[in-house]
This record gives C-alpha cells, structure tokens and sequence, in this order.
C-alpha cells in the first residue's frame, strides 16, 4: 500500500492509501485547529464515493470541535455514498466519544489497517 504524504497545517497530514484518504488529526484538536482541518475535511468528504479514515491516534486533546468535525464528515460521506472510519486509541477521546453517543455512529477502530480494509470494518455509512 503506497502512501502519498501531504503535510497541510500542524494539525492535520493527509495521506491517500490503497484508495482511501486518510486524514491524520494531530496535536490539540479545538476551535482553532478545528477552522485549519475543516476545509481539508470537507474536500476530502464532498465526493461521490469517497473512502476516508479519520485518525485521532496522533490527537493529545478533543474538544466539542473535533466531535463537530466528525459529525460534519459523516453527514458528508453519507450524503455522497461514502465510506468514512475513524481510528482512535486514546482514552479520554475514545471516553468522549462514548459519552456522545458518536462511538455507535462512527464506531472507533484500533489501527489504521482494519480502517483500511479489514472485511467487515464499519464504516459509519450505515
């Protein structure tokens, strides 16, 4: 699996992988990284039949932004057909994401290889 790196802002990478587009969140995602990933987001996730992962594992801390950011991207992604999942590993995310209620949305994966393409792996297009 080829990976083409795009370093777009210090919050943010993103990377195309066996046809996916995988959106790596770094660092503190508020409201101000929030504004920086948003349009990246949004082009990644406007198109028909899109594939793309979200990775928070790189994420030190999630606020209500990042939750409106990943709300956004699936109501995005299913509004296009899509495909979107999301990879998470840190506990105070995953708490906060289970807390909302968004984790049986977006179901959290543990690797970006089962985002990829592990048979079987949700999608939060359902």
């Amino acid at each position: 699996m080829g990976q083409e790196a795009a370093p777009l802002t210090r919050h943010l990478r993103v990377l195309q992988n066996g046809g996916h587009t995988v959106l790596e969140f770094r660092g503190e995602i508020d409201i101000l990284a929030a504004a920086e990933i948003g349009p990246q987001l949004d082009a990644a996730t406007g198109q028909p039949g899109c594939r793309v992962v979200v990775d928070l594992r790189g994420v030190e801390f999630f606020d209500c932004s990042g939750l409106r950011l990943l709300h956004r991207a699936r109501g995005r992604v299913r509004e296009h057909g899509g495909q979107l999942s999301l990879v998470c590993t840190h506990p105070l995310t995953l708490r906060i994401l289970r807390v909302t209620g968004l984790n049986r949305l977006l179901p959290p994966l543990p690797t970006l290889e089962a985002a990829l393409g592990g048979p079987g792996a949700p999608s939060g297009s359902s």
